[in-house]
C-alpha cells in the first residue's frame, strides 16, 4: 500500500471515529445531589439488624453495561443484612470475528459497569447463567443500565431461568431498564409494575399495567424506576424476603 492510500484511509477512519472522552461521575455526586438526602442516609446510617436476611440466598443477574449503583448498592445492603449474594452473568459468548470487536481478557470473568452510559469499571462475577438452578436461591434481582438488559434478554439461559423462577413463586426484582428482561421472558401479562420512563411503553406492550412510582410490588415481582430509587427498591426486596 503506497503512502497516498494510507493517508486517504486514515482520513476516512478519522471521519468514522468520534473524539475520545473521559467522564468522571463519582457515586458521591449522586449521593450528595440535592433531594437525595434519604438515599445518602440509606447507605451511611448503620444497619440495625445484620442478621435479618441470614440464610437467604440472592442471585444478581447482570451483563456488560449494568448501572453501577443499581447493582453494587443493593448487593452491599443485602450483604449487610446477612444474605449470601452471587453475581451471575451470561456465559461468555464473543461476537463473530467479522463484527470487528476486541474483548479484554477479563471479559471472561468480569462484567462492565456504567454510570449513565459511561463505562466506569469492572466487577468479577461468581457464576454463569448456565450453572445456576432455581433451588439455589430465594430471590433474583436484575440491575438496570441501558445495555445490560439488552445483553440479558437475548441469552437463552437467563430467560429460561427467569421463567422457571417465576413459576416457583420466588421473588424476582428488577430496577430501571431491567423489567424489559422480564418482558422478554413473557411473565408480565396482567402484572402491575414500574420501570425507567422510556421503557414503560414496552412494559405496557408486554401486557403489564405500568405506574410511575418509586417501587411497586405485585405478587412475586418487585420493580423500580431509577438509581434514585435504589433505597426503596432494596427495602422492598428485604421486606418481601422477611415476610416469606
Amino acid at each position: 500500500m503506497n503512502q497516498l492510500n494510507q493517508v486517504n484511509e486514515l482520513e476516512i477512519v478519522n471521519q468514522l471515529s468520534s473524539q475520545p472522552a473521559v467522564v468522571n461521575m463519582p457515586v458521591s455526586q449522586l449521593l450528595n445531589a440535592p433531594g437525595n438526602e434519604a438515599l445518602r442516609d440509606f447507605f451511611f446510617k448503620p444497619v440495625k439488624d445484620k442478621t435479618i436476611l441470614k440464610g437467604k440466598r440472592i442471585a444478581v443477574i447482570a451483563a456488560d453495561g449494568f448501572e453501577e449503583i443499581e447493582l453494587l448498592g443493593p448487593v452491599w445492603y443485602f450483604k449487610q443484612l446477612g444474605a449470601q449474594v452471587d453475581i451471575v452473568a451470561p456465559k461468555f459468548n464473543p461476537a463473530p470475528a467479522r463484527y470487528g470487536l476486541v474483548y479484554p481478557e477479563m471479559s471472561k470473568t468480569h462484567i462492565m459497569a456504567i454510570q449513565y452510559l459511561q463505562p466506569v469499571g469492572w466487577i468479577k462475577f461468581d457464576k454463569t447463567a448456565d450453572q445456576i438452578k432455581v433451588n439455589d436461591y430465594h430471590a433474583v434481582f436484575i440491575p438496570g443500565g441501558a445495555w445490560n438488559p439488552d445483553n440479558l434478554r437475548y441469552d437463552k439461559d437467563v430467560i429460561k431461568f427467569l421463567q422457571d423462577f417465576n413459576k416457583s413463586g420466588k421473588l424476582i426484582a428488577a430496577i430501571c431498564h431491567a423489567p424489559v428482561v422480564l418482558a422478554s421472558a413473557d411473565i408480565l401479562k396482567g402484572r402491575k409494575l414500574t420501570g425507567y420512563w422510556n421503557i414503560q411503553v414496552d412494559l405496557k406492550n408486554a401486557g403489564a399495567t405500568v405506574v410511575d412510582e418509586p417501587v411497586v410490588t405485585d405478587g412475586n415481582i418487585v420493580t423500580s424506576r431509577h438509581p434514585i430509587d435504589v433505597a426503596d427498591f432494596s427495602r422492598a426486596v428485604e421486606n418481601w424476603l422477611v415476610k416469606k
